[in-house]
């Protein structure tokens, strides 16, 4: 998707060790606009899928998840959440993954009340770059006993390995914007 590939030369920006700063226009600051596009070229990707529910990691998969939701036919949007509120009731699908922005682990929890056995899920998250996060989810879809049916992200970072850690899924795995190389203080592209 060209517009998405332009917007991440223009603004984003290299922090170094692998992590890319997009926060004028997803991972603070939201363009509506281009992620509801982004949300609109996953939906065409899986629109075969037989998806019933669209799940994510809070914070910043939610607006990608949502457009794709939306796109699909108003979808369910499930996230995962990282603290527990006092509503979700016990049990609860828990999994952990290590954050690279946060420097620590995470749990991230899902209620049963909205993910069920016969749920046909697509993960749509932000960023694959290690894969750890989102193969976190697979775990929490296949632990509920509902069926994985694909991966879309955002923005991949392919140096990382993240699409090797998630193939035992056996699901298509899709990104709207391939990063290849982000030494030095380059941003490149595919």
């Amino acid at each position: 998707m060209e517009v998405l590939r332009e917007r991440i030369l223009a603004e984003g920006q290299n922090l170094g060790r692998g992590i890319l700063k997009i926060d004028s226009f997803l991972n603070h600051q939201v363009d509506a606009e281009l992620m509801e596009a982004v949300g609109e070229e996953i939906a065409k990707w899986f629109t075969g899928s037989g998806a019933t529910l669209v799940l994510t990691a809070e914070v910043s998969g939610i607006i990608p998840a949502l457009m794709t939701g939306k796109a699909m036919g108003n979808l369910p949007v499930l996230y995962a959440r990282k603290h527990k509120p006092i509503t979700m009731m016990e049990p609860v699908y828990v999994d952990g993954a290590p954050s690279h922005t946060k420097g620590g682990e995470v749990l991230l929890m899902v209620s049963p009340e909205f993910l069920h056995a016969n749920d046909r899920v697509l993960i749509v998250d932000d960023f694959l770059a290690s894969g750890r996060t989102i193969d976190a989810l697979g775990r929490i879809v296949a632990n509920s006993g509902a069926a994985l049916v694909g991966i879309a992200t955002v923005v991949e970072k392919t140096f990382e390995g993240g699409r090797d850690v998630l193939a035992h899924w056996g699901v298509p795995i899709e990104a709207v914007a391939s990063i290849t190389d982000m030494s030095g203080d380059e941003i490149v592209v595919a």
